[in-house]
């Protein structure tokens, strides 16, 4: 979190110490509303992944609960139903994200890169956005596979409610979708770290794209001022001296 957040106030300082006037190549890349969010962005892949986490554990306890009938089943799917939903909107959450991340590179891309400002990183971030998506999906689709269900059933809250209340009818059923929501939330757990991982490379190579060409900005500024601010006047072959031009 900590890493997280540091690399966006980075990318928010890079920000503030550009002018307004140089929103484009050689200025600042994102405005006001891309930065938060990556803000936004920054705090939601950590609230998922102790989301995750959480119910992973959860679900874990619950799973013991039922092999050991300490709690009757009717009392105990309730909460068990609760947390399966929360499973489902952190997947989510997760394929969300990814899809928001994939679009501001593809904007940041068309915006500095190639001949608008040289910005050619070393990795393809939005394909690498697309094919985590894509993992994360097949092994959620795997593991529902197990208890009959789709990956499109977790996006609509009524039909995942109405497969887990049939499956609750029995305890081996009980059991069944308990032991799959784990699975999914470890899973994800996994997933979403690497989304993390990804996310914060993707911010780093920006951020010193965007530190590089404040630092150009400056140099040619400080080229700029050292010609102007002290000329030997000559003309006609002969020598007027040496004027200092005011500082602006």
């Amino acid at each position: 979190m900590r890493k997280m957040t540091a690399l966006v106030s980075m990318l928010l300082l890079l920000f503030c110490t550009t002018t307004p006037q140089t929103a484009k190549a050689g200025g600042v890349f994102l405005g006001a509303t891309e930065i938060t969010q990556l803000l936004n962005h920054a705090e939601l892949i950590e609230s998922y992944v102790t989301q995750a986490n959480q119910l992973a554990t959860q679900l874990q306890q619950f799973q013991v609960q039922l092999r050991n009938v300490t709690t009757l089943s009717s009392q105990l799917f309730g909460p068990i139903r609760s947390d399966l939903l929360r499973l489902s909107q952190v997947v989510q959450g997760g394929q969300s994200l990814s899809y928001s991340m994939a679009n501001l590179d593809g904007e940041f891309a068309n915006r500095y890169g190639g001949s608008n400002g040289g910005y050619n990183p070393n990795v393809n971030f939005a394909n690498q956005y697309a094919t985590w998506s894509q993992t994360s999906l097949d092994t959620t689709q795997k593991s529902l596979d197990t208890i009959g269900l789709q990956y499109s059933q977790m996006q609509s809250e009524q039909d995942l409610l109405a497969s887990y209340d049939s499956m609750s009818q029995s305890s081996s059923g009980e059991l069944e979708a308990t032991q799959v929501g784990s699975q999914i939330a470890e899973q994800q757990v996994q997933q979403l770290m690497k989304l993390r991982q990804l996310m914060m490379t993707d911010m780093q190579s920006k951020a010193a794209y965007q530190a590089q060409q404040i630092s150009l900005d400056q140099q040619n500024k400080q080229a700029a001022q050292n010609f102007w601010s002290t000329q030997d006047m000559t003309a006609g072959g002969s020598s007027y001296g040496t004027i200092t031009v005011p500082q602006q």
